[in-house]
C-alpha cells in the first residue's frame, strides 16, 4: 500500500486524546516563555474581579499549542522512516475561553490527503479542541502538515 493509500484510507476518520487539565502552573510557565503576562491569564485575584470569567484563562496560543500533545497522543504514528512537519493552519479560531482549572483534549479528523510530489502527502486535520463540560469547544483549526518519506 503507498503512503498515500495510508492517509487516503483514513480520511472522514476522528480521534479523540485523553484529557489533560490546564492549571496555573502550566499558565504561568507560557506566560513566561511568550513574555504575555496580561492579568487574566496570571493573576487570579484580579481576574475573578475584573473579568467576565470568574478567575484566569489560559492563553489562546497556549490552547493551540496543545494540539501538538494531543495529535501525539491520539494520532497514528507516522510510517516507518517517515517525517512530520507542521506546515501551518489554514484557519484557526479562538470559540470558547479555557478558564484555569478545566480539562480539555483535541479531536482530530482527516480531511484531506493529497500528494504534493513522489513520497511526500500533505495531510488538513479538522482539529478542535474540547473543554470538558461545555458544548462550544476551546478552538476549532484546520492543520496542515506533511509527510515525507525517508
Amino acid at each position: 500500500m503507498s503512503l498515500l493509500e495510508q492517509y487516503t484510507g483514513r480520511i472522514g476518520q476522528s480521534v479523540t486524546s485523553g484529557w489533560l487539565t490546564v492549571d496555573q502552573d502550566r499558565v504561568n510557565q507560557f506566560a513566561d516563555v511568550t513574555l504575555d503576562h496580561q492579568f487574566i491569564h496570571v493573576d487570579p485575584e484580579r481576574a475573578a474581579r475584573e473579568t467576565p470569567f470568574g478567575g484566569p484563562i489560559a492563553h489562546g496560543f497556549l490552547t493551540l499549542s496543545l494540539l501538538s500533545h494531543f495529535a501525539a497522543a491520539a494520532l497514528p504514528a507516522f510510517p516507518e522512516k517517515a517525517i512530520g512537519i507542521n506546515y501551518g493552519f489554514d484557519k484557526v479560531r479562538f470559540l470558547s475561553p479555557v478558564r484555569v482549572g478545566s480539562r480539555v483534549r483535541g479531536r482530530f479528523t482527516l480531511a484531506k490527503a493529497e500528494e504534493r510530489k513522489p513520497g511526500q502527502i500533505q495531510l488538513t486535520q479538522e482539529c478542535s479542541v474540547e473543554i470538558e463540560g461545555s458544548d462550544t469547544p476551546a478552538l476549532a483549526a484546520q492543520w496542515l502538515s506533511l509527510v515525507v518519506a525517508g
